[in-house]
């Protein structure tokens, strides 16, 4: 069983910080340093009103990141695709999938915070139907050599996005309702969380393996990403209640998914791994932390002492 580690990067901050890209960047090489074997931006225009989050777009980040890294994996957790006009976007990723010599995971999803799609002139009503189209566009891009055909007035005649990108990016779906599910099942390369739970992801992965039999797709060939937050500590309780702050500072967990902050891998380093082979029973192959405050000290923790304990590398497992 390969298993892989990663780590979420710091493109977006609580409105008392300001993200800084070249701060970015030196922990993208610190964890290709480290071994680990991705890095993840995180994706808005802009985030919250009375309490903002001030955001560096993903994939210019990430575009940052592969041109200071050679190795290291690079993903979206996850792009908000309804927003982007799918022939541009399919253009910015594929060049950065050829760029970065193959590296990109690309991880897309409907969204959820509605005054992106205001500001984009994009229903949010029609995310979902919206979504499949920017998805179909942007594979057909990727994968043919003459694209022709009508998407909502989008007229394509003989298309040839050249250079196509050689493999094409890893495909991942974010979400949690049954049509999601079904499209992660039939139309990607695997599903991606936010912050649930091993007995949450347990029970959506089984659905999602279902579905793509159903759909006479082999469900081994589906890979699980699963992002957590990480707090490593002297005790579980005292890495409980940190990182119940961060969380709550960092990140909004929508109440109507699963997500929780009880997704946390807390503690001590043996109670971290612990919790890391609970997510690993669960289904995950890639595991994706969220570490306090984004502290070099907790990356160096994990990589040092908590994935040892799992006999892993940063990198895999």
């Amino acid at each position: 069983m390969t298993v892989e580690f990663g780590l979420a990067l710091e493109n977006f901050t609580p409105e008392r910080k300001a993200p800084d890209m070249n701060a970015v960047t030196d922990y993208a090489m610190t964890a290709e340093r480290l071994g680990f074997s991705s890095v993840w931006a995180w994706d808005h225009l802009f985030l919250g009103a009375r309490r903002p989050f001030p955001f560096l777009e993903a994939l210019t980040t990430l575009a940052m990141v592969a041109a200071r890294t050679s190795q290291i994996k690079l993903g979206t957790g996850i792009l908000v695709l309804p927003i982007r006009e799918p022939a541009i976007v399919a253009k910015t990723t594929a060049t950065l999938q050829l760029a970065s010599g193959g590296r990109l995971m690309l991880g897309v999803a409907a969204g959820w915070y509605e005054r992106e799609f205001a500001a984009t002139g994009i229903s949010f009503r029609d995310r979902g139907r919206i979504f499949e189209r920017n998805l179909d566009l942007m594979c057909r891009l990727w994968d043919s050599d003459d694209v022709s055909g009508e998407w909502d007035g989008r007229v394509l005649t003989h298309v040839r996005m050249l250079p196509r990108p050689q493999p094409r990016p890893q495909l991942f779906i974010g979400g949690y309702v049954d049509r999601v599910l079904r499209r992660v099942a039939t139309r990607s390369d695997g599903w991606v969380t936010y912050f649930y739970t091993p007995e949450s992801i347990a029970g959506a992965w089984s659905k999602i393996r279902g579905y793509a039999e159903q759909a006479g797709r082999d469900p081994a060939q589906l890979a699980l990403v699963a992002q957590v937050p990480l707090c490593i500590g002297s005790s579980h309780e005292e890495a409980t209640a940190r990182s119940a702050r961060y969380v709550a500072e960092y990140f909004d967990v929508p109440a109507w998914s699963e997500a929780t902050p009880e997704s946390a891998v807390r503690g001590t380093p043996e109670q971290c791994a612990e919790q890391i082979a609970a997510y690993l029973e669960a289904g995950a192959r890639h595991l994706v932390f969220c570490p306090f405050d984004y502290e070099p000290e907790q990356v160096h923790r994990l990589a040092t002492e908590v994935l040892p304990l799992l006999g892993a590398r940063a990198g895999a497992a």
